[in-house]
């Protein structure tokens, strides 16, 4: 959806704003911005415009306040209209960390008991890829991880180098087959830069106000469609 211009009445809103703006303008709307430039319609068009409408007033009642732009020492770079957030941060002097992490693309059902009867919810899952690097140092330093609510699991440990990778390299065993000392020991690597569970329930509660904006957004853009 990048580079699609919204309409919100007399406003025009680029798919690349920030959520801040695109909360404002929304909460900003006023009914009779719907009757600008109104174009006669037909009777299905008319009656889409009008559910898109209801969904986005209804909607609009339950924004999430701005999203954070921190966390931490780290700094949220937004992407919006995208199903990706981007947080970087540094540790001392010498490391760049940057930490990409999707929407929602996963879940588990976890049972649990409610007043005496077992029932099943959903855990949701984040895919996370965290990338360690020194500028000194052609390589660097990747791990692929599991998001949790609760928790961050690490997948994998890769040695990455750019430009000059192999066309097949050897990119190491599956993290928890390795020896419980070293998986303990990059653990503990991990969570002295703050990559820990902790910032795995930051992610969950930014991502889950992010759908909440993206799908506004979304049917912002098809009501400005529908309406031309």
């Amino acid at each position: 959806m990048a580079g699609i211009v919204i309409r919100s009445g007399s406003q025009f809103l680029k798919s690349n704003y920030s959520s801040s703006s695109f909360l404002t303008i929304l909460k900003n709307r006023t009914t009779t911005s719907y009757a600008t430039h109104q174009i006669t319609k037909s009777p299905f068009d008319s009656n889409i415009l009008r559910i898109l409408r209801n969904e986005i007033d209804y909607y609009s009642e339950y924004l999430p306040p701005p999203q954070p732009i921190k966390f931490k020492s780290f700094r949220v770079e937004e992407r919006p209209s995208e199903q990706v957030i981007t947080i970087k941060g540094k540790f001392g002097e010498r490391e760049d960390i940057k930490i990409d992490a999707t929407m929602y693309d996963g879940y588990q059902h976890v049972p649990v008991i409610e007043d005496d009867i077992s029932k099943l919810t959903l855990r949701l899952h984040l895919s996370v890829v965290v990338n360690i690097s020194k500028p000194e140092c052609a390589n660097h330093l990747q791990f692929v991880c599991s998001a949790w609510p609760d928790s961050l699991d690490v997948h994998k440990l890769y040695i990455l180098r750019h430009p000059h990778m192999p066309s097949t390299p050897y990119l190491g065993p599956n993290f928890r087959n390795l020896n419980a000392k070293i998986q303990e020991t990059f653990r503990a690597y991990l969570d002295a830069r703050g990559v820990n569970n902790e910032l795995s329930a930051f992610l969950h509660e930014y991502v889950m106000n992010k759908d909440k904006i993206e799908l506004l957004r979304w049917m912002d853009s098809l009501k400005y469609f529908m309406e031309k």
